[in-house]
């Protein structure tokens, strides 16, 4: 920035280019030095909320996996009741925590008195102590490392690091500031120059030796233990302006939200509770409101049209001050307080329960349900007006069966008015939709570019851009009225007439919907194509292209090609080798090669090889896996201890798997601290 008779300039990049080059070869001098010392104190131990951020920022795990994770770890006895809202430690925990820092970093990394910490946040339900290792002792990671699989031992060691570090002493370090000053000649007039920098240096690193919180890539930040470092300058220095290089700088609009970030505003907002974050988020992916792009959760149209409705029909029941009063109320039917018939009567019939403009006082949910739905108008509720075209017409989103699309009323050749509607793909996002793109959108036109004729059909072919993405797709002739004897039946109202369905296939990744040919068109129409006939199961083999990719399908069973061309051309005799190769799960694709080869397992007789998986690598005998622990590494681990590592897993069994839900019972609060008890 530029400063002038108290005034401050914002530039562009003209003249900020231009201020650039008159300041150089320059003089500045260093107007003021400015040091502060720096103090960091430790985060609270883990509640539900923080556990899930914090595990969604760290390990890119979603709510609903850390908390299944976190459930086997509590049953097992690993850690304390992980549905909490509480960040307080018994004294026993924070003893554990203090001797452990103390025994693993030294008696000047553990704070001077036990740190408690407290909340101010809207209907807390403090019942449980905070997350943390279970028992009088804390396990350390490495102590328990052989005994967890992978997911688990980073949970663990998450909660472990974070519960340590509540008990250990602040960060330390200096902040400094500098101001510097100069003068510009650019343009031929004279004007002063004012720089600003500010740098930070941690001299003592108290929690941060034990954990580290990270920071939201989408939110921006700075991560606890970055440093940046500036030069030793004192105050009247004089400095030569070598190279100035005029960076730009925008102002980002606010973050989209993550799990981590959505978790902790239903917190801020008292919406939900320590049991319910990851459900709620679960639920409004399963129904199609929301889709995830990278870690960002991303609206659909769909939520567009359901969030219209209720705020303009029932805005009462989505208020946020209405959702932390309910959870008010059913805390005070928790405690005794109310009796929860009464509430569900007062609430669903009306009655004189609750504020002055409560549901109860308002009628009730049944009235306000049955006086609204009257009024609800279908096409308004699912019409979502975006701007205005450049001739003043306006641009809706519609929200139909078949999904969204774009419309708005133009003058047909006739002169009346009449609609004009285009496609809108699923991996376009609301906020990418801009009049530039809608523009484009309706200019392609809807019946597709036509590339030739079908020689063996005689059906012209054309592409086409929908909602799933490119595709291709043969047009059928009409169908005849009827037949003279009168016998074919009209359709049923509501229904769709029956009748053959028109060949379509998505264009491949290497293609283009504005470069296919007719040759590319009609080897897509050709699949699914069939391999051949396994002689084994004598099941029929096909190459299939699917939303993820190439792959192979026989029966139930779908294994991955390495790559598109192989559905056009594979053999069956390749496809038989596939498929007698390991499943591998995922988007794997083609096996890759192995990491190292090592000797036989001598307990099943097997090869053992290291592999690069999801989680780091680990070793097999080609039917049990087990990770690689700390400690051991790919290039110098022996047979003797892959083959310790196979056995440790085999003794604990294969790995359990989410059961169906059944009716819930109560759960077993004192589980953790009994086997707690028989561990320590």
């Amino acid at each position: 920035q530029l400063r002038k008779a108290n005034e401050v300039t914002v530039l562009d990049e003209a003249s900020a280019t231009q201020l650039a080059a008159g300041l150089r070869g320059a003089q500045l001098n260093v107007a003021s030095v400015e040091e502060k010392p720096y103090t960091r104190r430790p985060y609270a131990p883990f509640m539900t909320s923080t556990l899930q951020q914090e595990a969604g920022r760290k390990l890119r795990f979603s709510s609903e996996r850390t908390m299944s994770i976190a459930q086997r770890l509590y049953e097992n006895g690993y850690i304390t009741y992980m549905r909490t809202d509480s960040t307080t430690l018994s004294e026993s925990a924070i003893n554990a925590a203090r001797t452990q820092a103390r025994q693993l970093y030294g008696a000047e990394y553990v704070s001077p008195s036990p740190r408690q910490y407290t909340r101010k946040v809207k209907n807390a339900q403090e019942a449980h102590e905070a997350i943390r290792p279970a028992g009088e002792t804390f396990a350390t990671p490495d102590a328990v490392r052989r005994e967890l699989d992978g997911d688990e031992f980073r949970i663990y060691e998450l909660i472990w690091q974070r519960t340590v570090a509540s008990q250990m002493a602040d960060a330390r370090g200096t902040t400094l500031s500098l101001r510097i000053n100069g003068q510009s000649t650019a343009a031929g007039a004279q004007r002063e120059v004012v720089f600003s920098a500010s740098g930070r240096t941690i001299t003592f690193a108290g929690f941060l030796k034990a954990y580290v919180e990270t920071v939201d890539e989408l939110a921006g930040g700075e991560a606890d233990d970055a440093e940046s470092r500036l030069p030793q300058l004192t105050q009247g220095q004089r400095l030569d302006a070598i190279e100035l290089t005029p960076d730009g700088h925008a102002t980002n609009p606010p973050a989209r939200y993550t799990e981590a970030s959505l978790v902790k505003a239903l917190e801020e907002l008292g919406i939900g509770r320590p049991s319910t974050y990851s459900s709620i988020i679960k639920t409004i992916q399963d129904r199609g409101y929301v889709h995830k792009k990278g870690s960002a959760l991303v609206p659909s149209w769909v939520a567009f049209a359901v969030t219209g409705l209720l705020e303009q029909h029932f805005g009462r029941l989505v208020d946020y001050d209405f959702t932390a009063a309910m959870e008010d109320e059913l805390d005070a039917i928790a405690s005794g307080q109310e009796r929860r018939t009464d509430w569900l009567n007062n609430f669903y019939f009306g009655g004189e329960h609750g504020v002055a403009d409560s549901v109860a006082r308002s009628g009730g949910l049944k009235k306000l349900v049955g006086v609204n739905l009257e009024g609800i108008d279908a096409r308004e509720v699912n019409s979502i007006r975006l701007f205005d075209d450049e001739q003043g017409r306006p641009v809706y989103v519609r929200v139909g069966k078949n999904g969204p699309y774009l419309e708005r009323m133009v003058t047909g050749d006739d002169g009346e008015p009449k609609p004009q509607r285009a496609n809108l793909n699923d991996s376009l996002t609301p906020d990418e939709l801009t009049l530039e793109v809608a523009e484009q959108l309706f200019a392609t036109p809807q019946e597709g570019r036509v590339l030739g004729v079908d020689p063996a059909t005689g059906h012209e072919i054309v592409a086409k851009d929908g909602r799933y993405g490119p595709y291709v797709s043969e047009v059928l002739p009409e169908p005849p009225p009827g037949d003279d004897d009168g016998s074919a039946a009209p359709a049923k109202k509501g229904k769709k007439p029956t009748g053959p369905k028109p060949r379509t296939g998505s264009l491949l990744r290497t293609m283009d919907l504005q470069t296919v040919t007719l040759e590319d068109a009609l080897r897509l129409l050709s699949l699914p194509r069939v391999v051949g006939v396994d002689p084994a199961s004598n099941e029929e083999i096909t190459a299939q292209n699917g939303r993820y990719g190439p792959y192979l399908k026989r029966g139930t069973d779908s294994r991955s090609l390495a790559t598109e061309e192989q559905m056009f051309d594979i053999t069956l005799e390749e496809a038989l080798k596939i498929y007698a190769e390991p499943k591998r799960r995922g988007r794997q694709g083609a096996a890759a090669p192995p990491l190292r080869e090592l000797g036989a397992d001598p307990a099943t007789g097997k090869p053992m090889v290291i592999k690069d998986g999801r989680f780091g690598p680990y070793v097999t005998d080609g039917e049990t896996n087990a990770s690689l622990r700390k400690g051991d590494d790919v290039a110098s681990i022996t047979d003797e201890r892959a083959a310790e590592l196979l056995a440790d897993r085999r003794a604990r069994g294969p790995a359990k798997r989410p059961a169906k839900k059944a009716a819930r019972k109560a759960p077993a609060k004192k589980a953790a601290a009994k086997k707690a008890a028989k561990r320590s």
